[in-house]
């Protein structure tokens, strides 16, 4: 898994951000005309990028101001020409007045709400997490995260 993205496929990196206390970080997604849902921090990888921790690394510092450290690969989603890896990580810190990145800086594309939420099946539910498989996976093992197995120490 270089990161690099290959001809016509299209990778995307995104994080289960878990606080000092143990909450779940968020992006809630506020656009007209749609209902707000949520996301997990995280963005494309970019021809650059050395890998996909180090696109992810890249995502979080934009979309958050902050620094991860990165557990686990616990999910890799495949639909059409896209790949989408979702890791698990710790996070301290995050600093919402020094996010850079083009989607604050345009208005059309919505707002961009960073929030935190318990780390609950019944929270997970209620704040219409996407994609749904990633929200399933949360919800199912939302107390035991940390012990779901790491995909980089498999062939993917």
């Amino acid at each position: 898994m270089s990161g690099q993205v290959s001809a016509g496929q299209k990778e995307r990196v995104r994080a289960i951000l878990i606080t000092p206390s143990g909450a779940l970080l968020t992006i809630k997604r506020v656009r007209p005309g749609v209902e707000p849902y949520w996301v997990l921090p995280g963005g494309g990888v970019e021809p650059t990028d050395a890998s996909l921790e180090a696109a992810l690394t890249r995502e979080i510092r934009e979309e958050l101001a902050g620094d991860a450290v990165v557990h686990a690969l616990v999910q890799i989603n495949e639909r059409g020409d896209e790949r989408e890896y979702f890791y698990l990580a710790r996070i301290a810190h995050w600093d919402s007045g020094r996010r850079t990145g083009p989607e604050f800086a345009d208005r059309a594309r919505g707002e961009y709400i960073i929030e935190t939420s318990p780390l609950t099946a019944e929270c997970i539910a209620r704040i219409a997490l996407k994609p749904a498989s990633i929200a399933e996976l949360i919800a199912d093992h939302a107390t035991e995260l940390f012990q779901l197995a790491d995909l980089r120490t498999q062939t993917v």
